[in-house]
């Protein structure tokens, strides 16, 4: 390649990271954006109270499923393509949303929300993870898309306060249509056209349909238990599919030529590792958000303003963590940098913990706020790195499917099982007295989060040691009897 040629790759690998970045950005704010404006949607539509938790479980519910779908779409169909295609779906969905006039239309457009989501994510990272080398390269560029998805959490938090208020609920959907369009468009000019496929492959579509239904069963089992009820009908009956249909996709694959999820992958250590420590992740640090919510302005009486206000401090905490992160990973190791994150996290929430008490204010918060968040933000960059690593690149797309498919179901299991024991002392009480025990409640989950981010760090203990090659990226050691 020539000088000319090399200085005009740095500039597009600049714009392609930077769009990358964007991407994030929009798929972290829908996740919030939507929950101030509930309660107006609610009103306007004739949403009855506890219905209007589908607006949000719409969009989990098929996010989740929909991931190892998105993956392998993105290997076998192009990741340019699959990520031009789910910001189109992000942005038709999200018109559709804002122009709503009944609940079956919002709840339908916030379901294909969720599909865009789970094509767009293991699209992104497929695309960030084949277009920039593995080692300090890749390293940096996944600190500035978790920096990014770090902004979006606040933005949408502060953005969806501020548009409900000011321009009414339909402007938290509207705002992501001209968002999407431009990513799209931009994308079609800077990110560099998918190769030209070589030997023909099969979609495998029995294990596309068995794993999608299962895995879609599965978290909308999770998300809805603690609403109607564990015992229910729909709730018992759709474990009971998901269950039947992840064995028939377990048979299928076992079978198939040319499977959607090679089980050859799990070899690869750092990429179970790593799907592992997702898990527990969203388990633990990803639960922590709704809680504090939930003492905000459930306890503490704060508007979705002000609450958006507060979690600017654990936002920036994180984007720094992702920054020390990249820097770790690339100085000392992914599983030493695994390993201070937790180490970091454990005590960091424990001390945050001390604030969930209906008795004192914010400014107690604030230090386990930014100690837990930096260890979050290290992790965060850290596990992803450790799912790419050993991964060839024409199954990038996959792979980062099953470590995003294990982050939705860790956040879907953790919430359903830590709002299960949040509640356990409030039934009965009213006013003060339900505050209280609330925020008891919460206190308790938040100390369990800490301890289940000990996992994490048992977990971590399994990476296998790696050595650096001369471009900085980590390979295996050899083991003693090639050396020998």
């Amino acid at each position: 390649m020539s000088t000319q040629s090399l200085g005009d790759a740095r500039p597009r690998l600049g714009l392609t990271l930077a769009l990358l970045a964007l991407a994030q950005l929009i798929y972290a704010l829908d996740l919030n954006i939507v929950f101030v404006a509930l309660p107006r949607i609610g009103a306007d539509l004739g949403f009855p109270g506890q219905t209007q938790q589908l607006v949000v479980s719409a969009y989990v519910v098929f996010a989740g499923g929909f991931l190892l779908f998105g993956g392998r779409a993105a290997d076998l169909l192009g990741r340019r393509r699959v990520f031009v295609l789910a910001l189109t779906l992000y942005a038709v969905s999200s018109l559709a949303g804002g122009l709503a006039t009944s609940p079956a239309v919002i709840i339908a457009a916030r379901a294909i929300q969720g599909i865009g989501g789970a094509l767009l994510l293991p699209a992104t990272l497929a695309l960030l993870n084949s277009l920039f080398a593995e080692g300090p390269q890749r390293n940096r560029a996944l600190a500035v898309w978790g920096g990014a998805g770090a902004s979006g959490l606040t933005i949408g938090a502060l953005l969806g306060g501020l548009l409900t208020q000011h321009f009414g609920w339909p402007a938290v959907f509207f705002v992501n249509v001209p968002l999407a369009g431009l990513v799209a468009l931009a994308a079609l000019a800077v990110i560099p056209r998918d190769p030209g496929r070589g030997e023909r492959r099969r979609f495998d579509i029995p294990g596309a349909l068995s794993v999608t239904g299962g895995s879609t069963l599965l978290v909308f089992a999770l998300v809805e238990g603690p609403e109607l009820g564990w015992g229910s009908l729909p709730v018992a009956g759709a474990f009971v599919l998901a269950a039947a249909l992840l064995v028939v996709f377990a048979l299928v694959e076992a079978r198939s030529a040319d499977p959607l999820m090679p089980f050859r992958l799990f070899r690869n250590r750092s990429l179970t590792v790593g799907m592992l420590v997702t898990f527990v992740y969203m388990a633990t640090f990803g639960v922590l958000p709704y809680f504090l919510t939930v003492l905000l302005q459930s306890i503490h009486g704060y508007s979705a303003l002000q609450t958006g206000l507060a979690f600017l401090i654990p936002s920036l905490a994180i984007a720094a963590g992702t920054q020390a992160g990249e820097r770790l990973a690339t100085r000392i190791g992914t599983r030493a940098s695994l390993l201070i994150g937790f180490a970091i996290g454990v005590p960091g929430t424990a001390v945050l913990a001390l604030g969930f008490d209906a008795e004192v204010g914010y400014g107690l918060l604030v230090p386990g706020l930014i100690v837990s968040g930096v260890g979050q933000g290290i992790v965060w960059t850290a596990m992803w790195i450790a799912a790419a690593t050993g991964t060839a690149t024409h199954e990038q797309g996959v792979a980062n499917g099953i470590a995003s498919t294990a982050l939705n179901i860790g956040n879907a299991i953790g919430l359903a099982v830590f709002t299960v024991i949040a509640d356990l002392g409030t039934g009965g009480k009213t006013g003060q007295a339900l505050r209280a025990a609330t925020a008891d409640g919460e206190f308790l989950v938040v100390m369990l989060t800490a301890a289940g981010m000990i996992a994490g760090l048992l977990i971590t203990l399994t990476l296998p040691r790696l050595r650096r090659d001369v471009t900085g990226a980590e390979r295996p050691e050899p083991s003693r009897a090639a050396t020998g």
